[in-house]
């Protein structure tokens, strides 16, 4: 059985709910900011988190963009040659340990691509949400997606 989606199976205005969820806890935050070598102490020194507007460490927003991209790769870009490009990510809430994310993303364009006969261009928004509904993250995302019958593994 195949996965994911070639050109042809993407609709403009299909929104797909990306399942299931993940929740993050301090391990994470603290081995991806250390990865990352991001040394901004509100993600991993408790006594300065606490001296700030939200009183604890909040996650790496890049971690939240990972995750979130992840989480969209079955319904999005598993079939994907390549992704082209993310634009306008916003950061709309704070992230903390044990919070639960979501994410959903919504087929905004598609095209046939000018230059590779056998490839389409597709554009979602996609938007990451906690399990009380708040959207913490949003963007859109380009992918390289194969025709059908052009793809590996088809």
């Amino acid at each position: 059985m195949s996965r994911g989606r070639d050109y042809e199976d993407f609709t403009v205005g299909d929104v797909y709910q990306h399942r299931p969820g993940r929740t993050l806890n301090e391990t994470d935050n603290t081995w991806f900011t250390l990865l990352t070598m991001n040394n901004h102490p509100l993600h991993f020194d408790h006594a300065y988190a606490a001296k700030t507007e939200f009183g604890r460490p909040v996650v790496n927003s890049c971690l939240t963009l990972a995750i979130v991209t992840g989480m969209s790769v079955d319904d999005v870009s598993y079939r994907a040659i390549g992704n082209l490009g993310w634009d306008k990510v916003r950061l709309t809430a704070p992230v903390f340990a044990g919070d639960t994310l979501y994410a959903e993303s919504e087929v905004l364009a598609k095209r046939e691509s000018k230059s590779r006969r056998n490839q389409g261009v597709v554009t979602v928004r996609t938007r990451g949400l906690k399990a009380d509904g708040t959207e913490f993250m949003s963007f859109e995302r380009t992918v390289l997606v194969p025709r059908r019958g052009h793809g590996t593994g088809t």
